[in-house]
């Protein structure tokens, strides 16, 4: 866990009380609470341990070292998410969790070929989660959605496997069934973006849109790739504060950046929140957005991520009130859904900050 990061924080009480907040980067490997990992374990008859064991399991230290290093944690979780069953509980635990925290807008994200290993093919595993997706739906809210991504992943010989999954988002979106999008996730730092053009272009062929992991481990050279294949929105993306013209190119386009602040101060990419990098680019007129990443790997909420930055900058109310609102523009998801989740937001900050419009 990240020791001391929310000692400052003074937002968390009202933000907490907030039921209009967005996640629109969201892990479910990296997510799964330690309710669900013991149900998990349970169900496939695994030891868990006491809670401190478990909990060093799936969460980094203050001494995480790097990205790399953080990925570690999702090997246990990713051994517990190998049958259907074990994927449509997850999916409909995390959703049910979010509500509880005031989240009423997530796409929840995750790779399919990495839950594989048991035999169960990628379309197996799509369908387990689109189940969950459509069982959680006993605790939406009235105003409430909830959607799915399909990750590719960076790493060797996976062509065919990454391929399978942009057709997977491509099938399932058509079906309406809560895919709404491909990403692609993993080592940023081992394995460059442009070396995946051709799964990308297969996605803007089957008219799959997609968000990209960039700027994270890798610096702005890779958002600039991610921009190139026509991501429409970049996961992280906070090294884009390397290059000014990468930055412009941002603003001019309105691509929405998913940023993660505590995970990026896990993995070491900021030493400290001070010099994270939200404030320049919100001066720069690009659309950012406040997420978690992965709730559990790095011990947060949303609304602990909020809170971490509207201290952190002294940011007003109506800062806050943008960041999700930004959340809700950025969403992939029909304008119909949007206006519901816009309102929503009015509401909320009329009655918990009592701001109006």
């Amino acid at each position: 866990m990240l020791e001391g990061v929310f000692l400052k924080i003074s937002n968390i009480e009202w933000i907490e009380k907030l039921d209009c907040l967005t996640d629109l980067h969201v892990h479910l490997d990296g997510s799964l609470s330690l309710e669900s990992v013991r149900h998990l374990c349970d169900m496939q008859n695994i030891e868990t341990g006491d809670e401190i064991e478990l909990s060093e399991k799936l969460s980094v230290s203050s001494d995480c070292k790097n990205l790399n290093e953080y990925l570690e944690k999702f090997e246990f979780p990713l051994q517990l998410l190998q049958t259907r069953e074990a994927v449509k509980y997850s999916v409909c635990q995390l959703v049910k969790e979010q509500e509880e925290q005031g989240v009423i807008y997530s796409e929840i994200r995750f790779a399919p070929q990495l839950h594989t290993r048991k035999g169960l093919s990628q379309q197996e595993i799509v369908e387990a989660a689109c189940e969950g997706l459509d069982e959680s739906r006993k605790y939406w809210k009235s105003y409430s959605c909830h959607n799915l991504i399909l990750c590719c992943m960076r790493s060797d010989d996976n062509k065919d496997a990454n391929m399978e999954t942009v057709r997977l988002a491509a099938l399932y979106a058509e079906r309406g069934r809560g895919v709404v999008a491909a990403d692609l996730a993993g080592a940023e730092g081992l394995y460059a973006t442009d070396t995946f053009a051709d799964v990308f272009r297969d996605a803007v062929q089957r008219g799959v849109p997609f968000t990209i992991h960039a700027g994270e481990a890798a610096g702005a050279e890779s958002v600039e790739c991610a921009l190139n294949f026509q991501a429409v929105r970049i996961g992280h993306g906070v090294r884009s504060t390397e290059n000014p013209l990468i930055m412009q190119e941002l603003a001019d386009r309105e691509t929405a950046l998913e940023l993660c602040p505590t995970s990026n101060l896990n993995t070491k990419i900021y030493d400290t929140i001070e010099n994270y990098p939200i404030q320049k680019l919100m001066n720069k007129g690009i659309k950012v957005t406040v997420n978690t990443d992965n709730m559990m790997v790095s011990n947060t909420t949303e609304a602990r991520e909020l809170a971490l930055v509207a201290d952190t900058f002294n940011m007003e109310k109506k800062d806050v009130k943008k960041l999700i609102m930004n959340g809700v523009e950025a969403a992939f998801t029909t304008e119909g859904i949007k206006n519901r989740l816009r309102a929503r937001v009015e509401t909320q900050f009329a009655k918990v900050a009592g701001i109006r419009g």
